[in-house]
């Protein structure tokens, strides 16, 4: 028995089980991503032009994301390499339920203000602002996304109420700048992707992107669980 317990230790901790596992995780996860996203976006994708009056049906369209993203937050993060031991459609899912109440109250505020500025940044000739005003338009998105992408992985790995995950949002966006530049750069890759390729290829890559996403997001992680979890 001892020894075929340890056969099994040995084929799930060498190199080559753990790429494989690995992969098999993301393509899991990849998979779920699509699932739970596909239904909204694909409207998104095959329906909507790029004109701005789009920008709130857009939006409305992007709600499931949150939640999928978390999820996935979730699975990446609790799932072990082993062969012997790879569950990442129920982490999946478990992450899913646990934390769908807790993202939307943070995902679709964000929305909301990343769309509002969006149409003021638009429209601004319209609505009479200065062309100046673009600037902090952008730095103020800019910023509310950033708090926002903290936000998302506090919620999906942690259990606070929404009011302390905001301010622990804000305050390592400050005290963690590799996090934030992290972030800001891997936003400016997927916009780079969508802007080269299209959506389809950044949402093909939606597994990876999260990993990057999760593993920039580490040094926050480490002093949340540090600092205010017992």
């Amino acid at each position: 028995m001892s020894g075929a317990t340890q056969t099994r230790r040995q084929f799930g901790d060498g190199p080559l089980s753990r790429i494989t596992s690995r992969v098999y995780i993301l393509l899991v996860v990849e998979l779920l991503l699509l699932l739970t996203t596909l239904p909204a976006l694909l409207p998104l994708l095959l329906l909507l032009g790029r004109d701005p009056s789009n920008l709130p049906l857009a939006a409305l369209l992007l709600v499931p994301v949150g939640p999928a993203i978390s999820a996935a937050l979730y699975a990446l993060r609790h799932q072990r390499t082993d062969l012997t031991d790879l569950r990442p459609a129920t982490l999946f899912w478990r992450g899913y339920r646990a934390n769908m109440l807790g993202v939307l109250r943070v995902w679709v505020p964000t929305l909301l203000w990343l769309t509002v500025l969006a149409v003021n940044l638009a429209y601004r000739g319209a609505v009479g602002l200065s062309s100046w005003w673009a600037v902090p338009l952008v730095l103020i998105g800019v910023g509310v996304t950033l708090c926002a992408a903290n936000a998302l992985v506090i919620t999906s790995l942690f259990d606070f109420r929404t009011r302390d995950v905001l301010r622990l949002a804000v305050h390592f966006l400050v005290r963690t700048p590799g996090v934030s530049v992290g972030n800001a750069l891997l936003l400016a890759a997927a916009a780079g992707i969508t802007a080269v390729f299209s959506e389809a290829v950044l949402m093909l890559l939606a597994s990876i992107a999260v990993l990057a996403y999760l593993r920039i997001s580490e040094p926050m992680i480490h002093l949340i669980r540090k600092e205010f979890t017992s």
